[in-house]
């Protein structure tokens, strides 16, 4: 049996609850926003700006899941597609 190279649009199970929590809880997507938004002008906006959002939450999501800088900053990416916050690419 193949195993699915995606999950819900997402890289793998943990992409996917980490951008679950981070879009839907108000105070982390403003937390991650605040984030892109302050580091923007760096090379490596999203990367800096994952670590930076990292210092600040527990190490996993309310169900158990462990946050990385890989699955934030894929959640970050996102935000900043659709976000009114504009940031340089990586």
């Amino acid at each position: 049996m193949n195993r699915p190279t995606s999950y819900n649009g997402h890289k793998n199970y943990n992409h996917w609850n980490v951008s679950l929590w981070l879009n839907n809880d108000e105070g982390l997507y403003d937390l991650c926003l605040q984030a892109i938004n302050r580091h923007r002008f760096k090379k490596g906006a999203l990367s800096a700006a994952a670590y930076s959002v990292m210092a600040f939450l527990p190490e996993a999501t309310p169900d158990g899941v462990k946050y990385s800088a890989s699955s934030i900053r894929a959640a970050m990416s996102d935000m900043r597609e659709t976000s009114h916050y504009k940031i340089i690419k990586d």
